[in-house]
């Protein structure tokens, strides 16, 4: 088959070239066992690129990024890097990604697989069977509103400012995608805000409502606060179907919708922007967790997340459902038979390496495929 689906590959700082190389791995199973040859490219991002660069993303880069069908995206940042400026930090590459891109629809699915219940810090009867779909508002909000900085007082003191600003049509789009969403699976929609306190908030409730009333008044909807979420989150996790909410609290609550599941090694997610005229999006794919300085070249890394996210990409950018629930099944496959990297490790288990897991991945790929 032709080359013809382009994958910009960038694995950053930390455990992400680690964790990526495991994707490697299954790219090159496909064009092997499943004739899907994919047209890949690797380049630098975050704290490598500032070295390289002098930024956290280059132009050149860039360019790459918003002409390839999708990108997948390992981790940034470290220690080493912590006192560049704030415009050149390994962070800020995945930002100007985010917003260059139009990435606007950030999903998270907080999945716990029943191998796994027992690794979650709740217990196994809240979150056995857990399927949560956090849908995040990526490029708006308090993380790119204006005005911002930290400035000097006239008696001394400092101030640092950020602004949480949304208009109608950032929150209807997002909005839709969560709808959308909720029509494939079981139709149910929990937007999330802070109306109580915020005039943003009142606006992200209405809107939400108006897209509910005028486009999917099939779908369940329901309201509620960011705090009271949080809570519930930890409290019945399972009473969700798809969460929708702005940027700063989307951030939050799926990190917390994260340890349901027993790991942050575990979460993928897909990052989506609008669809042109052919149906096109553009589209980053990323595991949840950070770089992971402290295990970094250890083979200590979870790679199943960086896995599941390109298993996203497959979905998601190239309508390639099947491929994608073969990757997902032998993931749920090697969970059971017992092998656990370290974030994930329980009793009676067996202990493998990053590299281990990814070699097991593709012997369970083998299997089904045969």
């Amino acid at each position: 088959m032709a080359a013809n689906k382009r994958v910009l590959m960038l694995p950053g700082d930390g455990i992400g070239p680690e964790v990526m190389g495991e994707v490697r791995r299954l790219i090159d199973w496909m064009d092997r066992r499943r004739s899907v040859t994919f047209d890949v490219t690797e380049d630098l991002v975050g704290g490598v690129a500032y070295e390289t660069h002098g930024a956290a993303i280059s132009d050149n880069t860039m360019d790459l990024a918003l002409n390839s069908d999708a990108v997948l995206f390992g981790a940034v940042g470290g220690p080493q890097w912590d006192n560049v400026g704030f415009d050149v930090r390994p962070e800020a590459g995945l930002l100007r990604l985010r917003k260059d891109m139009d990435l606007f629809a950030n999903l998270r699915p907080a999945i716990c697989f029943d191998a796994l219940a027992q690794a979650s810090s709740l217990k196994p009867e809240l979150v056995g069977g857990l399927d949560i779909l956090i849908v995040r508002e990526l490029t708006g909000g308090v993380y790119f509103g204006e005005p911002r900085g930290i400035e000097d007082l006239p008696d001394g003191q400092r101030r640092g400012v950020n602004t949480q600003v949304y208009t109608t049509d950032e929150i209807r789009r997002v909005c839709r995608v969560a709808f959308d969403l909720a029509t494939k699976r079981d139709n149910r929609v929990c937007s999330v805000e802070k109306m109580n306190v915020m005039e943003s908030g009142i606006l992200w409730r209405e809107e939400a409502t108006w897209v509910h009333e005028n486009e999917f008044v099939d779908v369940e909807l329901s309201h509620m606060l960011a705090d009271n979420c949080g809570m519930q989150l930890v409290r019945s996790p399972k009473q969700f179907d798809v969460i929708v909410t702005d940027n700063l609290f989307g951030d939050m609550l799926s990190d917390v919708a994260s340890m349901l599941t027993g790991s942050l090694g575990m979460l993928p997610s897909a990052s989506l922007g609008p669809a042109d005229g052919s149906g096109r999006r553009r589209a980053l794919y990323e595991p949840v967790h950070g770089s992971a300085p402290d295990i970094a070249g250890q083979g200590k890394a979870n790679p199943l997340a960086m896995i599941q996210s390109y298993a996203m990409m497959l979905r998601y950018s190239f309508d390639m459902s099947e491929d994608a629930d073969l990757v997902e099944r032998a993931v749920r496959n090697v969970l059971d038979s017992g092998l656990r990297t370290s974030d994930i490790m329980q009793t009676d288990m067996t202990a493998v390496s990053c590299e281990q897991m990814g070699e097991a991945v593709v012997m369970e790929l083998d299997k089904l495929a045969a």
